[in-house]
């Protein structure tokens, strides 16, 4: 299945049904009068985040979405059926934004959620609602009101509560595919992941989920390489996990480019939570891993895990200090009875 985060659409609510203008004329039958019906509402467009989805692709192929209009109103009293609305199903984590791609009318992260984009047009009046006590055949009646017609831009955010970060060939996919059922590709060149990849992540009997994104380079929050157009799926993220290659002469340069474009990004992002991991130390001697780790925990001012996602070496340790983070920052729940 191909991975879409980003479309546009079309969507337009069914108008309202005319009123009926007509009158009772049946021979036998006493007080004939007004008796038309009124119009049918007219479909309302909604959007709705359902299970099962993680991309956007089916807006690919049809990005129309117009619901029906209301039935006109019958003479007898009869009035117009309603026109069926449109639900446009969407994956948990879908902003929905205006046209100027900028505005966002709704952000749906729980399933079941659902948002009315474009509502109806009410049915018009038939003249049996005019008659009163000094007009008794009205023969006026009210058309439909129109529908709405809007053109929005559909973003996914995958939810994820880990997210992984680094250069390319920092061994990213390597250590989502040593720790979850997740199977990314993974290969010696770099660039090998194109789209995020998510992995349910066991630990001590609880579970996570993690995001695995395209590498980022330096540059790129002027537009270079992959990255920076995914960063969006690890905005939701509670906690980032930093990979810095360990076989890489340059480990410092490599740290400081990738907090450097996650701050130019957005503050939001520069500010979360990072964990800082040597990877690849399995290809290193005791000596050199030392001398890199000092390096590393003088440019970053903080601790340094020093792992392996081949040879599943510290992958414990980091893992418990990611599930860690992930509930200092999980949201406390108000209006709970307390309990022992």
């Amino acid at each position: 299945m191909k991975f879409l985060d980003l479309t546009k659409v079309y969507i337009r609510s069914g108008g309202g049904g005319a009123g009926c203008v007509s009158f009772r004329r049946e021979k036998f039958v006493e007080f004939g009068g007004p008796d038309g019906g009124d119009g049918g509402n007219g479909g309302s467009v909604w959007a709705e985040a359902v299970d099962g989805l993680n991309t956007l692709i089916d807006f690919r192929y049809q990005q129309h979405f117009f619901a029906k209009s209301g039935q006109g109103g019958m003479g007898s009293q009869r009035t117009g059926k309603t026109g069926e609305d449109i639900i446009l199903k969407v994956p948990v984590g879908t902003e929905i934004l205006d046209e100027d791609e900028e505005t966002v009318i709704a952000d749906l992260v729980t399933v079941g959620q659902r948002i009315l984009l474009a509502k109806g047009g009410n049915g018009g009046w038939g003249n049996l609602a005019f008659k009163s006590s000094t007009n008794r055949s009205p023969a006026r009646a009210n058309s439909g009101q129109e529908g709405i017609e809007r053109t929005i831009w559909l973003r996914l955010k995958l939810i994820a509560d880990a997210g992984l970060l680094g250069l390319p060939n920092a061994g990213k996919s390597t250590f989502l595919a040593a720790v979850s059922n997740a199977r990314p590709k993974i290969a010696d060149y770099p660039f090998t992941t194109l789209v995020p990849n998510l992995g349910v992540v066991g630990i001590d009997g609880a579970e996570f989920v993690m995001a695995d994104i395209p590498g980022l380079i330096e540059g790129a929050s002027e537009g270079r390489g992959l990255g920076m157009q995914f960063l969006a799926h690890v905005e939701r993220c509670k906690v980032l996990l930093h990979l810095v290659d360990g076989t890489s002469s340059t480990i410092t340069k490599d740290y400081r480019t990738i907090v450097k474009e996650l701050e130019a990004y957005s503050e939001v992002l520069g500010d979360k939570p990072r964990i800082l991991a040597l990877n690849k130390c399995d290809a290193l001697d005791k000596a050199t891993i030392s001398t890199r780790r000092k390096a590393l925990e003088k440019a970053s001012g903080g601790p340094v895990h020093v792992i392996s996602g081949v040879a599943g070496i510290g992958l414990t340790d980091a893992l418990r200090n990611i599930m860690a983070e992930i509930k200092r920052e999980a949201p406390v729940e108000e209006g709970l009875p307390w309990q022992p």
